[in-house]
Formats: C-alpha cells, structure tokens, sequence
C-alpha cells in the first residue's frame, strides 16, 4: 500500500517511512525542506513542497490516487524557540493544518494519522498519564499540538474523516539501519545534547531544571526509541480501519492513543545511562528551568497494546547505542561535526 507522509524529510517522518518500506509498502513523502534533509529522501517517491500549498498537495495524490493514508508529522517542534516564535509556530503547525485537512477531505482522502505529542498532557500526582489524563499544554509548541488535535476531530466528526493521535514523548536513538536520526546540526533535545558533548562539540551537558518535585529534582521523561515509534505508526496506519474496529468505531471517528515505555525516568537517571552505554563520564552543567519545560510525566500504553497489538521493544541502552552511532554517522552523511 501507499501513504503520504508529510514531514517525510524529518527524524520521525523519515524513520516511519522506512519502518513501511520494510514491510513492503510504499511511502510518498512531502518536505518543504525547511528542517528535513533531502538525505532522507534520497531513493524514495519525494515532493519538495509545503502542507499549505493547495495545487502541491493536490498534484501528489493526482499522481497516487492510490494513497491508503496519510501520517501527519510535519511541524516546528522545538519547545524554548516556540516561547520566542509563536507566530511562526501556530503559522506552521496550526494554520497550515487546518488547510492541509481540508484538502484532503475535498479530495476524498479520510483516513489520517496524526504524530501528535503527550506534552500535552498537565502533571499528575505519579507523573503517569493515560488518555484520559487532564490536558494542560503549556508552551506553544504544546498547545499547536493540541490544537491540530482539535481540529482534527472536528473534522472528523463533520466530513466523515477518521483520524487517530498518537501521543508520545522523547524519541531517543536512530534507525537502527543508519539511514536517518536526529538531523538539526545542534539537537535541543537531551540525548541529542548529550551526544554532542561526547563528540565534542559542546563543552559540557547542561542540565535545565533541577528544582522539580520528583525523585531527583530533574524532569520526568519518558523515553522510547524511534524505531518502537516508527513500529507503532506503521502498525496504526497500515492497520487503520480495524483499530477503529477495535476501538468500538467511536461516534466521532477519532481515537488518542498513547505511545511510551511506561516507565519514568529522570534527566538524572538519563545522563547515568548514558554514561554508562559511553563509558566515560559527561562534565555537567546545572541550570534552571528554560521556558516551556515542565516536570514531565510517563505514559500508561495499555491501550496501545489493546488496539495495536503494539508495546516497545528496543531498551534506552540501545537508544543511546544507536544515538551515540547515528552521531559518527551522520558527520558524513549530513556534513555535520
């Protein structure tokens, strides 16, 4: 089968389309190469072209009008530079969406996966938090998230679409291939930075938070390898009719699911990890809180399990393993130090 994936140059996006490939399904991907790399794309069915582009997105399913689904995961996704560029960010990630889902309503294209997140979920006593948990997105990159879900289900709900969230947390790792992983030049995400400081492109690790009410004083993490992520959307996608089968067909044809480890662990505990799969200790830095970040929290994924038949399988070892690998890899690949 065929599905569009926008963002199909990104980490998650270009890593779900080769979880497809391996199955034997056939990806289409859609890029305006604003964050993507054209490395990512390179022997794969590519449009160089923007979500908000109306005559762009038409052309695509023009020349695949065999297209099962598409998998939503273009967006600007940096939670400190939302603070400052909100404009940019609800642009982007909200207007541009809401145009993206009306095209593919008008062209008869219902079924739609979205790469959502589970910052959008508030802090709960235990930091677990299921879909039901209370929502309480709390930068604008959150709340963008939120509200393409909401769109999204009213969508669903008027025009017939069907649409499933998958709400995860920190992707950590690469394709365990080598074709792709964390692809912006200075990574604001933690295994990322952590990373860098082992490659020696930053002095130290800074840790950003450590007044928190956990166990530890740093942020509840959730951490799950990307491959698992890229599993679960190629399952949800590939599978798409009978998750909502499963599900009972709610009334207004849209599921939240959640996707995680279901274990919390602590920026503290994350940097242990790592030195540990590095065998060298990480000079750190303590520093406050950046704006944006919050405590965290870790996802209860029962119902994955239930709809999907899916739950992780690759450890946060191997995640730092395949990250600290992608790191020499990408050096020639993506031309970075």
């Amino acid at each position: 089968m065929k599905f569009l994936i926008t963002g199909g140059a990104g980490f998650i996006g270009s890593t779900i389309a080769s979880a497809l490939i391996d199955a034997g399904h056939t990806p289409i991907l859609l890029d305006n190469l604003a964050v993507g790399r054209a490395e990512f794309t390179r022997e794969r069915i590519f449009y160089k072209a923007d979500i908000g582009d109306p005559a762009a997105v038409e052309q695509v399913f023009r020349d695949h009008p065999d297209i099962h689904a598409t998998v939503h995961c273009a967006a600007l996704i940096v939670v400190p530079e939302s603070t400052t560029k909100p404009y940019e960010y609800y642009r982007e990630n909200v207007s541009k969406s809401i145009e993206f889902f009306h095209m593919l309503n008008r062209l008869g294209q219902k079924r739609v996966l979205f790469s959502s997140s589970a910052s959008l979920y508030d802090t709960v006593p235990g930091f677990m938090v299921t879909e039901e948990s209370p929502l309480r997105p709390l930068s604008p990159y959150a709340r963008t998230k939120f509200m393409i879900e909401m769109i999204l289900r009213d969508y669903c709900a008027a025009y017939g679409m069907h649409g499933i969230a998958l709400r995860y947390f920190n992707p950590i790792g690469a394709d365990p291939r080598m074709r792709s992983g964390i692809h912006v030049e200075r990574p604001s995400l933690v295994l990322g930075k952590l990373v860098d400081v082992a490659l020696g492109n930053l002095p130290y690790f800074e840790l950003t938070g450590v007044d928190y009410e956990t166990r530890d004083g740093t942020g509840v993490r959730d951490y799950i390898h990307v491959w698992d992520l890229a599993q679960a959307h190629r399952i949800a996608v590939t599978d798409f009719d009978q998750v909502f089968e499963r599900a009972g067909s709610p009334p207004d044809n849209y599921l939240v699911i959640n996707l995680g480890n279901g274990q919390g662990v602590t920026v503290r505990e994350i940097v242990r990890a790592f030195e540990k799969v590095y065998g060298k200790t990480i000079p750190q830095k303590d520093s406050p809180r950046r704006p944006g970040d919050v405590a965290g929290a870790y996802a209860n994924a029962d119902k994955a399990m239930r709809l999907l038949g899916w739950e992780p399988n690759l450890s946060i070892e191997q995640g730092i393993a395949d990250a600290l690998k992608w790191g020499e890899v990408r050096k020639s690949l993506l031309g970075y130090k």
